[in-house]
């Protein structure tokens, strides 16, 4: 396959990516001062080259809202902040099972059951610990999607614990740069999530890790992040785009919308695409709040190919109809592989279902956030 668009930054870039050599720093930030246009659709093309045409969903649950000790500076759940959530401790396992049929009823192709503080830890919570293993025993036996989790830092035991359960991808994300990183995150370093990605790695599990978008963040810290990401080796990239929560020290500097604009978040998305070829590229929180609604598509035509369904951990997602419809819009079909769900259902559901409520909201009665 030769892709040409007559610049010659991209289709050099497209070329060497197609004959599998990785891209570097160098030239992620080379890309990123391309035209929009042609460098979304050569990311689009890289995406249907090494993709299969479908956009893979996943869905979460906020297994434990709250009283998180760490100060991570866009999160609503931290204790250090007043935002007003919701808290609670950790749901019962078959609380959670309800949700995780929910996703897959509403099509998801995996089920992430997150908790947001600095770890689930097997020796201090031990109860905590054994519920979360009871959770994930009762979605495997009682689901067909696959079931991800996202606990915080893992010593190498529980890594190889959740390996060892079935835990198919473990979420850590990295937010953002080395280099930008203690400007939002003070009570732990870069250095620890990289270092519970590759404890997750080595015990078997595949990894999701990525970034949230318009904290305050440079193109060029963007573009750092995407690096860094391929060093530890990803094979799902969420993309968030900050949805500021008043009471968060983000929030309250930059008001209601976040520091990017709609041309800044195709381009990232598509230089993580060229990036990141093989991964799924995937559109979670924030992407409602940050884009209109004729214009959610765009990252889909910018080599994104994977999606977060439903609700997020304190923000309300839009509907799981509303997501295929997006979908479609790219010329993109949802994957069945896995869940071989009805979209129409789940759209027609969309439809008539007034408050547009999603999976992590109906499980736990509070609202999500990245």
């Amino acid at each position: 396959m030769v892709y040409e668009t007559g610049n010659r930054t991209i289709d050099d870039a497209v070329a060497r990516v197609l004959a599998g050599e990785s891209l570097d720093r160098t030239d992620g930030l080379a890309l990123l001062a391309q035209p929009t246009d042609d460098l979304a659709a050569a990311a689009d093309a890289v995406r249907a080259r090494f993709g299969d045409g479908t956009v893979d969903a996943c869905s979460i649950v906020n297994a434990k809202a709250g009283n998180c000790a760490e100060d991570c500076g866009f999160c609503a759940q931290s204790v250090h902040f007043d935002t007003g959530i919701d808290t609670y401790d950790l749901l019962d396992p078959e609380a959670i099972l309800d949700a995780a049929r929910r996703a897959e009823r509403d099509g998801a192709q995996r089920f992430g059951i997150v908790v947001a503080e600095k770890g689930v830890s097997k020796e201090r919570r031990p109860d905590e610990w054994a519920k979360v293993l009871e959770a994930i025993r009762l979605v495997r036996e009682e689901t067909d999607v696959a079931v991800d989790a996202s606990l915080g830092i893992l010593t190498e035991e529980e890594a190889r614990i959740l390996a060892a359960e079935g835990v198919g991808h473990y979420n850590h994300n990295i937010e953002t740069s080395p280099r930008f990183f203690p400007e939002v995150v003070g009570t732990h370093a870069f250095e620890d999530r990289v270092e519970t990605l590759e404890r997750a790695k080595a015990a078997g599990m595949d990894l999701c890790a990525g970034v949230i978008l318009g904290m305050g963040e440079t193109p060029t810290d963007r573009v750092e992040a995407a690096v860094a990401l391929q060093e530890v080796g990803v094979s799902s990239l969420p993309v968030n785009v900050l949805d500021p929560v008043v009471g968060t020290p983000l929030g309250d500097a930059l008001g209601d919308s976040a520091a990017i604009s709609t041309e800044e978040i195709v381009e990232t998305v598509a230089v993580y695409r060229l990036l990141h070829p093989h991964a799924r590229v995937r559109l979670t929180g924030g992407r409602e709040v940050n884009l209109d609604e004729d214009e959610q598509h765009l990252p889909f035509r910018a080599g994104a190919d994977g999606i977060l369904t439903g609700d997020y951990l304190t923000t309300e997602g839009q509907s799981p109809g509303d997501d295929i419809r997006v979908v479609e819009r790219a010329g993109l079909s949802p994957n069945t592989a896995v869940n071989d769900f009805d979209p129409e259902a789940v759209k027609a559901r969309s439809a008539g279902d007034c408050n547009g409520e999603g999976t992590a909201e109906v499980a736990s009665d509070a609202g999500p956030s990245e």
